[in-house]
């Protein structure tokens, strides 16, 4: 895999994004979701589609007693299937069907199981227990909501990159990454009281009782959002060779007091998204002066803490991002991460320099 190949399939994989984005409020059934959505995203991986002896439609793949069992596709090799696709309609979630493809798989040869929607992807192997598919995917993603590696790790199902071995070696890795992951999140919203003293039998010698562990809980959730924040502004800055030094984490601290922090939870993509307008804005403002808002409806980045002088809001919610600029039309422009916020330089500057 070199790095322009996944540049390639980096920039075929947005379109796919835009695509699905654009089209699934107007899917309403499985087939249309099949060949509007499912098929376009297989083909980006590099199988002829409309090859049945590599990508096959409706494959037999009978279960006990019952005879004549199809899974919507499979994907074969030398006539044996490698991987069992059951497809449903995009305007359904998959929670409740992985039933069905944990019927069809022990009864190939397939050691991989994907269930999708045409929007939400999960993967699955037998990791658990030999030729019986785990109840739980060791990977998945949302195409209209990619994150940092998942591109990475999806080119690994691509037809040229497809090995097996390696594949079932990273399973295990990506499925408890994802629950360590989840775990994080969890704690990141919510600091359990098991966590908390954890953290605190570290830094505090003290008794840890009751009202101490209470205190702490918040002073946690801040850290470990400041440290978060710190990570995205190193990383951002590194990538553009900048020398900003960000105060994101000191404003972030300061703003948190005047909010309702059971209500609103400043994400990590909106920590990145002010990053990486203040990266924009370095020449422009001393970087003291921009601030952020945060609410349940939006993400506001202000000057001087003012919210009259507002630059630019954020909108993140499941089925699309964009923001909208504080010119005289209130341009709404969609974007597919935060850091797409780099190519409006020229509309956010003199947004920004009226209020000098």
């Amino acid at each position: 895999m070199t790095k322009l190949e996944l540049e390639q399939f980096s920039t075929a994989l947005k379109t796919i994004s835009e695509r699905v984005t654009q089209l699934k409020d107007s899917i309403t059934t499985e087939e249309a979701t099949k060949t509007s959505l499912i098929m376009p995203f297989f083909q980006i991986l590099g199988y002829d589609v409309f090859n049945p002896l590599e990508f096959s439609p409706e494959f037999i793949a009978d279960v006990g007693i019952k005879k004549g069992e199809k899974v919507d596709y499979a994907i074969l090799k030398d006539k044996e299937p490698l991987i069992l696709i059951e497809a449903k309609s995009v305007a359904e979630k998959l929670h409740k069907h992985d039933s069905q493809l944990f019927r069809y798989f022990g009864t190939t040869s397939a050691k991989i199981g994907i269930l999708t929607n045409g929007d939400e992807y999960r993967f699955y192997t037998d990791l658990d227990e030999p030729n019986k598919m785990d109840r739980s995917p060791f990977f998945s993603f949302f195409v209209t909501e990619l994150k940092d590696g998942q591109t990475t790790e999806i080119f690994k199902f691509h037809k040229e990159n497809f090995d097996l071995v390696d594949i079932s070696k990273a399973a295990s890795d990506l499925k408890y990454l994802g629950y360590i992951k989840e775990f994080l999140t969890t704690q990141l919203n919510d600091p359990s009281e098991e966590f908390v003293k954890f953290i605190i039998a570290k830094i505090y010698d003290g008794v840890k009782r009751k009202e101490v562990i209470d205190k702490f809980t918040p002073v946690v959730k801040r850290g470990f959002k400041q440290f978060i924040a710190e990570q995205v502004n190193s990383k951002l800055t590194a990538a553009l060779n900048s020398s900003v030094t960000s105060t994101a984490n000191e404003e972030e601290e300061d703003k948190k007091s005047e909010f309702d922090e059971t209500k609103i939870v400043t994400t990590e993509e909106e920590i990145e998204a002010f990053a990486t307008t203040k990266l924009i804005l370095k020449d422009t403002i001393d970087l003291n002066r921009i601030f952020y808002r945060d609410n349940r409806s939006y993400f506001n980045i202000i000057i001087d803490d003012n919210i009259r002088k507002w630059i630019l809001r954020l909108y993140i919610n499941h089925s699309r991002k964009y923001i909208i600029l504080n010119d005289d039309a209130k341009t709404e422009i969609e974007i597919f991460a935060v850091t797409d916020i780099f190519n409006y330089k020229e509309q956010i500057t003199p947004i920004t320099e009226k209020f000098l």
